[in-house]
């Protein structure tokens, strides 16, 4: 929703999460690029974001081929105009009466599944209007969450019930290599991406060699499509999420650079604690996430921008702790009302925290975009 007229980021109520809006339109003009060099359809993930806006942004304004995390988010999209919708979260008896009526509703809808449980939950739940059901299977490469591990021969009979199930179309592949986030460094990542495609193309190739077609093979981390190999040219999708914002733990990693992080958490000091060397902020966990604070990184998981002397080092639901990581805080510099502004180290859960994001280009909010929130 755009304001009437911007107004400055310096007058933003904080705890705020912003968005700069030229960060992300570049992010995704990157990414498009680098599905366009490959050969590849780019089917963004919303997880991260979950707003039309951003989502319109990332598909290039073709509102189609996404994937979402929630059927909250895939009713948002239908109720828009997107269509070729996967929901990309394996699907459980409980939530198939809401795909159905999604599956009904639009061109293209696909789930996931990665169980006999989730084929027999399909099979007696046919879609009513003689359209079957579009599934693909999750694979597990490497990362061990859901997914039917590469290895195994459930991958074989899953395809099998469903090719030959009239009521389902066996769509293709579906991984999340995860593991990437282990690596350090584009070449690295660049390594990990191509096991991981080595790994699906063996998949692909079992599956031939039962006469089962395999006609998409999807692989999304923000990381291995920041940095793929070439070899990735050798699937059909691409579906990151994250890259719409990145954020410190993506930097540190290696996927993308500071400047490349479009959100933020604006602050403000609202307290000095001279005794203990602290600054206290409006920011609690509640607006920024605990993500990252299991690292025990020695500066902090976050970082407050062009003050890199201060850390954030402890949190309640609603304030924050600042203090240095050498010397004493220089509390005239920071007198009460001092606007900070913290970058997250997880986008996706900060974000998360925020039912509106003020978009800005420079310094001037230019709009309010609210996410869908929910399942």
């Amino acid at each position: 929703m755009a304001t009437e007229m911007p107004i400055e980021v310096l007058n933003v109520p904080t705890p705020s999460f912003l968005v700069d809006i030229d960060k992300l339109e570049r992010n995704a003009r990157a990414m498009q690029d680098r599905c366009k060099h490959l050969g590849i359809q780019l089917r963004p993930h919303t997880k991260t974001h979950k707003t039309i806006e951003a989502a319109d942004i990332l598909c290039g304004g073709q509102k189609r081929c996404i994937a979402v995390s929630t059927l909250a988010e895939a009713d948002l999209y239908s109720d828009n105009g997107f269509d070729d919708i996967l929901f990309a979260f394996v699907i459980t008896e409980n939530k198939i009466v809401r795909c159905r009526q999604l599956h009904n509703k639009i061109g293209a809808f696909h789930v996931m599944l990665d169980s006999k449980v989730g084929y027999e939950a399909l099979e007696k739940s046919p879609t009513g209007n003689g359209k079957p059901w579009s599934v693909y299977i999750e694979i597990d490469v490497k990362y061990h969450r859901t997914g039917v591990s590469w290895q195994s021969d459930d991958i074989v009979n899953l395809a099998s019930l469903i090719s030959g199930n009239n009521g389902m179309t066996f769509r293709g592949l579906y991984c999340h290599n995860g593991d990437t986030y282990n690596y350090i460094g584009s070449e690295a990542i660049k390594e990990a991406g191509r096991e991981s495609t080595e790994i699906l193309m063996k998949v692909k190739q079992r599956l031939l060699q039962h006469s089962i077609n395999c006609g998409v093979v999807c692989m999304g981390s923000t990381p291995s499509c920041s940095h793929p190999d070439e070899s990735m040219s050798l699937l059909e999708e691409f579906s990151p999420g994250n890259y719409v914002f990145y954020d410190v733990m993506q930097k540190n990693i290696g996927s993308c650079s500071m400047d490349d992080i479009a959100g933020r958490v604006a602050t403000r000091v609202i307290s000095q604690n001279v005794d203990h060397n602290i600054l206290i902020i409006d920011c609690g966990f509640l607006a920024i996430s605990k993500d990252g604070m299991e690292n025990n990184l020695p500066k902090s998981p976050w970082i407050i921008q062009d003050n890199p002397n201060l850390r954030l080092v402890g949190m309640s639901q609603e304030l924050g702790k600042v203090t240095t990581v050498e010397g004493k805080v220089d509390f005239a510099k920071y007198p009460i009302g001092t606007m900070l502004f913290i970058y997250p180290y997880h986008s996706c859960a900060t974000a998360a925290m925020h039912p509106v994001y003020y978009v800005h280009s420079g310094d001037k909010i230019m709009a309010m975009w609210r996410p869908i929130r929910g399942w």
